[in-house]
């Protein structure tokens, strides 16, 4: 049996639409070994599939397939710590850890990035598989069936305070909503934030935050979806933030501080938010992985 450590991811960034994404230190751990049926459980109280349309176990088969090999069983034990459906990658999360494992029991035929190009064609974009497998922030581009990425650290000061609602929102939900087309102002209005927003994180430039995260392709249409939301994002710039966005899809709420605001943040951000009668929520403060999906134990 081996032992995967995934992170959690956070996509887009606001303005990275489809193209951004951060690994976080916050971990799911899968413990997996071949077997000669489908054993698969949790270890914690949160229900997962037991069948083959369990994440993990799918993409493992997939890779399989993929090699020309059949997969007869395995034994899945998964540790969840990423809250599913909150816009934290927890399904990439089940993706990395399946590949990984079905490619160390092939004898790693695949490269890293293979993985990464297989991950993506599973979830349909590589702005969470990607940061799940190689970590950091991550930029990616899509060309004819192809990841083109680069993963780069994040200043050592920089921290991420996630809101986590208790409440949740399905991706396809949330990407119903999104129009099919957008003007070329809107365009170019992303582009030169995600740009502003890779740079700011990799340097350190907190100062630029808070126009790097505003977009005008996404969160706009996804704010009908989370009650509470301009609460915390008005508590949040109270607090100090220098930005903040949804996370992916939604519906958890990121603000980006640094480590002079993280006790502030953790003393006060509950208490402001039920204080204005948004209660249930969750807050941790958390720090980019530099890693990525990794087996930690064999």
């Amino acid at each position: 049996m081996i032992k995967i450590r995934i992170p959690a991811t956070s996509a887009n960034l606001g303005s990275g639409f489809d193209s951004l994404g951060v690994a976080l230190d916050l971990y799911n751990y899968v413990h997996i070994e071949e077997a000669d049926d489908i054993d698969i459980s949790s270890a914690d109280e949160i229900e997962v599939p037991t069948d083959e349309s369990n994440l993990i176990y799918w993409s493992a088969q997939r890779l399989y397939m993929e090699c020309g090999k059949t997969l007869p069983g395995l034994k899945i034990v998964q540790e969840n710590n990423i809250p599913m459906t909150r816009g934290l990658g927890s399904s990439s999360a089940c993706i990395a850890a399946g590949l990984i494992g079905a490619n160390r029991f092939l004898g790693s035929p695949m490269s890293t990035h293979d993985l990464v190009n297989l991950a993506c064609r599973i979830e349909g974009h590589p702005d969470n598989t990607t940061p799940a497998l190689l970590g950091g922030l991550v930029t990616a581009a899509m060309e004819n069936g192809r990841v083109y990425s680069v993963s780069v650290p994040v200043a050592k000061h920089i921290r991420f305070g996630v809101f986590i609602p208790p409440f949740e929102l399905k991706t396809e939900v949330a990407r119903k909503a999104l129009p099919d087309g957008y003007t070329r102002d809107d365009a170019v209005y992303n582009l030169s934030r995600s740009s502003l927003m890779t740079a700011a994180l990799f340097s350190g430039s907190l100062e630029n935050l808070r126009v790097a995260v505003q977009d005008s392709l996404h969160q706009p249409y996804r704010k009908k979806f989370i009650s509470g939301l301009d609460t915390v994002f008005r508590i949040s710039y109270e607090l100090g933030s220098y930005g903040t966005y949804i996370s992916g899809a939604g519906p958890s709420i990121i603000a980006i501080i640094d480590d002079t605001l993280e006790e502030q943040f953790n003393k006060f951000a509950l208490s402001h938010l039920e204080s204005h009668g948004v209660e249930g929520w969750q807050f941790r403060t958390l720090k980019a992985d530099g890693e990525g999906a990794k087996v930690i134990l064999e």
